[in-house]
């Protein structure tokens, strides 16, 4: 008896562990910090798709999409702090909150952005562009692609980035209308300009649902490092490939 009691008692102490752990993972993944990985192309040559990375959650406040499942407990932010221009941002899709998407806040509200000839334009005025050499893309197939590489400096605070952009490709996204970002919206870009679903896409556009302006409430938190990276020959899963899968020089690194 005294026995099965004891098996008992320990079989409790376990559950109650197991319990603690997971409100503590959650309590964490909510206020402090949340993985993400990246599932597309759409913010090369910044972020590659097969990066995992953390994501702040305390940096803009917090908002029901801060919650799990996004618990509509409450309405706007709390704590709330707007981004800087060139933050690389989490978000929840207008169109469909269930998805998330990462991009480069471009436009604060009030600002007026427009894309001509290639040149992101803010308020009136084009940002500074220098060419760099090509970036090289290597396609599973075995393939390389060459394509525009440019460090882009946004004005304020002068934040440098590298995009990828072909200015004569006569793409609609390369030479757009004029948007004023509306109070408590954001206007997104991914630095991969030829190949991004961002602001420059209104929500109704492409049959999809584009993304146009983005609520501040949708913000999910800024990107901050890359803790693990892995490029298309092998899978998340698949351990024995990580030696010659694994981008060892990403690991770690800053998101900028």
């Amino acid at each position: 008896m005294a026995y099965s009691r004891k098996k008992s008692s320990g079989f409790g102490e376990t559950v109650r562990t197991v319990i603690y752990a997971i409100a503590i993972a959650l309590v964490v993944r909510t206020l402090a910090f949340e993985p993400f990985n990246i599932p597309s192309g759409s913010m090369i040559p910044t972020l590659l798709v097969g990066d995992y990375l953390f994501v702040s959650k305390y940096s803009y406040g917090y908002s029901r999409f801060s919650l799990p499942l996004g618990l509509p407990l409450f309405g706007g932010r709390i704590f709330a702090r707007q981004p800087r221009r060139g933050d690389v941002v989490v978000f929840k899709l207008p169109s469909n909150t269930r998805i998330d998407y990462i991009k480069r806040v471009i436009g604060l509200p009030g600002d007026r952005i427009q894309v001509v000839n290639g040149v992101l334009q803010i308020n009136g005025s084009p940002v500074d562009m220098k060419q760099t050499d090509d970036y090289v893309d290597h396609e599973r197939a075995g393939d390389t692609l060459r394509k525009p590489e440019y460090i882009e400096t946004l004005p304020d605070a002068g934040r440098v980035h590298p995009i990828i952009e072909n200015p004569d490709d006569g793409s609609p996204a390369n030479n757009t209308q004029e948007y004023v970002v509306p109070p408590g919206h954001y206007f997104m870009m991914g630095d991969n300009r030829e190949n991004s679903l961002d602001s420059r896409y209104p929500e109704s556009s492409l049959g999809q649902g584009g993304v146009g302006y983005v609520p501040a409430e949708n913000l999910v938190g800024r990107a901050e490092l890359i803790f693990f990276s892995v490029d298309d020959s092998a899978e998340i899963w698949e351990v024995w490939k990580w030696p010659w899968a694994i981008r060892w020089s990403r690991l770690f690194s800053r998101i900028d």
